[in-house]
Parts: C-alpha cells; sequence; structure tokens
C-alpha cells in the first residue's frame, strides 16, 4: 500500500491530500531516510513525522485497505513523541 493512503486509513494524518503533501515537504519519513508519498509500505516499518515541533514514530503492525475508525489503531504501535 501506498504511504499516503496508509496514513490516512490509519488516521494518522486525516485526507491523503494532505498526507500526500507531508511527504513532499520531507515531513515523512520511513526507517529514518526520507520517504516519497508512493513507498511501498510494509509490516515492521518505522514511520516518523513531524508536526511542528513534535515528532510522532509508529512501527508498521498491519497493512489494510480499508479499516474502522475504532480499529485503526491496530494497525500501528507508537514508538515515541
Amino acid at each position: 500500500m501506498r504511504l499516503d493512503k496508509y496514513l490516512k486509513v490509519s488516521r494518522l494524518i486525516k485526507r491523503r491530500t494532505v498526507a500526500n503533501e507531508a511527504c513532499d515537504n520531507g515531513l515523512v519519513t520511513v526507517n529514518g531516510k526520507p520517504a516519497r508519498a508512493s513507498y511501498d509500505v510494509k509490516v515492521g516499518d518505522q514511520i516518523s513525522m513531524r508536526f511542528g515541533v513534535r515528532t510522532i514514530t509508529v512501527e508498521v503492525l498491519s497493512v489494510q485497505e480499508t479499516v474502522r475508525q475504532a480499529d485503526a489503531v491496530t494497525l500501528y504501535r507508537e514508538i515515541g513523541r
């Protein structure tokens, strides 16, 4: 699954276009490297996102095309803030 779609499905970022822009602006890294929106997300990847002064790092536990809002948190495990 594309990185921008994963960020939307997992509810880490609300809209896919916003996720796409965050990737284009270098605010999202995967496994320590800047990632493009087209990056293919795999289980075990570590995704870091910068929101102003705050950085959130999560580990991908599952990749699913669709998921209910209540179950979205099961797709990742938060590693650090």
